[in-house]
C-alpha cells in the first residue's frame, strides 16, 4: 500500500536506507566474525563438505565456488575444466551460467528505464513498431520481463534463427492467458525484453550489456561471445549423457542464456546487489529495482530476473520455489501492486543451465551472504539448491 497505517510516523527514505545498510553490515560483520573465530578454514570446511559429495554424486567434472559473506569474497575451486586434457578448474575459468543470465538482462533493462529511455509499463508494441496491430499491443515490458505475456514458448522454435525470425513468429502468436494472470518461463518472453531494451538504447544487446553493465560493475572477465585469446580458460561442458559440449548460438541466446564469466565475477555481481554503495547511483537504483517482486507464484515472489522465496527459507521451500513444474508449466500469478521489496531473511537466487553447465546464484539481502555455483555438467537443480542452501545454513543465512 502507498498509504501509512494511522499513527504510525513516516521514516524518511534516505534514512530507511542506511538503516537498511547498517543492518546489513552489522549481519554480515556478526557473521564475518563467526567465522574467523571459528579459524579461517571453517569456510573451505563447509564448502567442501557440500560440493566433494555432490560431485561425486552427479559425476560432475569441475566446480567453482563462490561465497560473499562477512564483506569478503573466497572462490573455491575443484576438479577439472576439460576432461580431454586434464587442465584444473582455476580463478580463472570460464562457466556458462545459462539462464543466471537473465539477471543482467533484468538489470540492463531496469537501467534503461533509469536512464528514461523506456518504462517497463510500456507496451512492447510502443517499443518494437514491427508488433503493432498485434497481440502485443495489449503486452507490457514487465509482462515479458516477468514471462507474464500470456504463454509464449519456453524455447524459440526450430528453425528461428535470427531476433527478425523470432519478431516474425511473434508477429502471428496468439496468447494462451490473458497477460499477468499466469506464469510461464520462457526464453521467448525474456529475449524479446532484452531485444526491445536495446533497441531502445540504440544499439546491439551485445554492445549495449558490456558497455553499460559488465564494464561499470567491474565484471573484466565476463563475456557474451569470449574473445580468442580468452578461449584457452574456457571450460568444455559436459551433457548429460557424459558427451563434451558448448552452448550453440541462436535467436536471443546473449538475451536469455548466454553469459559466460567466472566464480569470482559472478560472485561480484551478488556482491554488487547486496551493497551497491560504490555504484553509480543510477545503476544501484536500477539493481534494486530488479529485486521488487513483481508476481507472487506460488511459494517464489518473481522480479525481474531474480526469484525470490521469502523467510524462513527451508529446504522444502526452495525446492519448491525451483521445482520442474515453475519451468515447464503455466502457474497462476498473482500481480503485486506495488512491487514488494525483499523484507528480512528473504533469499533472491537463479539457476541457469545449458546442455554441459550448471549455475546457481543466490543471495539474503538483510544477512549480506551471497553464493555462486558453477559446474561444467547439466547437473539437477535441486542438487545445487541442495548444495547452496547446506552451505548457506551453515553460515546462518537460512533456516533449518
Amino acid at each position: 500500500m502507498s498509504g501509512l497505517a494511522e499513527g504510525r510516523r513516516a521514516v524518511p527514505l534516505s534514512v530507511a536506507r542506511s538503516a537498511a545498510r547498517l543492518a546489513v553490515a552489522l549481519a554480515a560483520l556478526l557473521l564475518g566474525g563467526a567465522i574467523a573465530s571459528a579459524g579461517e578454514d571453517r569456510l573451505a570446511r563447509i564448502v567442501d563438505d557440500a560440493v566433494r559429495p555432490l560431485m561425486a554424486e552427479h559425476d560432475v567434472p569441475g566446480m567453482a565456488v563462490g561465497i560473499a559473506v562477512g564483506g569478503q569474497r573466497r572462490v573455491f575451486s575443484y576438479g577439472v575444466a576439460s576432461k580431454a586434457d586434464g587442465r584444473e578448474v582455476t580463478a580463472d575459468t570460464l562457466f556458462e551460467i545459462g539462464s543466471v543470465s537473465k539477471t543482467f538482462t533484468a538489470t540492463l533493462g531496469a537501467y534503461a528505464e533509469e536512464r528514461g529511455v523506456l518504462a517497463l509499463s510500456d507496451m512492447a508494441a510502443r517499443r518494437l513498431p514491427a508488433l503493432a496491430g498485434t497481440s502485443f499491443d495489449g503486452v507490457s515490458l514487465l509482462d515479458l520481463a516477468t514471462y507474464a505475456a500470456g504463454g509464449l514458448p519456453l524455447q524459440v522454435p526450430r528453425g528461428l534463427d535470427s531476433a527478425d525470425d523470432v519478431v516474425r513468429f511473434c508477429r502471428s502468436w496468439r496468447p494462451d492467458f490473458p497477460p499477468g494472470e499466469r506464469r510461464l518461463y520462457s526464453n521467448v518472453s525474456i529475449g524479446l525484453f532484452g531485444h526491445i531494451v536495446a533497441r531502445s538504447l540504440g544499439r546491439p544487446f551485445d554492445g549495449a550489456m558490456p558497455e553499460l553493465v559488465f564494464a561499470p560493475l567491474g565484471l573484466t572477465r565476463t563475456y557474451l561471445h569470449v574473445p580468442a585469446a580468452r578461449m584457452g580458460d574456457y571450460a568444455m561442458g559436459y551433457a548429460r549423457d557424459g558427451s563434451a559440449v558448448r552452448v550453440t548460438p541462436g535467436a536471443f541466446d546473449d538475451e536469455a542464456y548466454g553469459a559466460k564469466t567466472t566464480a569470482a565475477d559472478l560472485l561480484r555481481f551478488v556482491a554488487a546487489n547486496m551493497d551497491g554503495a560504490e555504484l553509480d547511483d543510477g545503476l544501484r537504483r536500477a539493481i534494486e529495482v530488479t529485486h521488487r517482486g513483481r508476481f507472487r507464484v506460488g511459494g517464489m515472489i518473481q522480479g525481474l530476473g531474480w526469484e525470490m522465496v521469502e523467510a524462513p527459507v527451508t529446504l522444502k521451500r526452495l525446492q519448491a520455489a525451483n521445482a520442474s513444474a515453475m519451468i515447464f508449466d503455466p502457474q497462476p500469478a498473482e500481480r503485486l501492486d506495488p512491487p514488494q521489496a525483499p523484507q528480512p531473511g528473504a533469499l533472491l537466487g537463479k539457476t541457469g543451465s545449458t546442455n554441459g553447465f550448471g549455475a546457481y546464484a543466490a543471495f539474503v539481502p538483510s544477512r549480506g551472504v551471497g553464493i555462486v555455483l558453477l559446474a561444467n555438467r547439466n547437473y539437477p537443480i535441486s542438487a545445487r539448491i541442495a548444495a547452496a542452501h547446506r552451505i548457506l545454513r551453515e553460515l546462518g543465512a537460512v533456516a533449518h
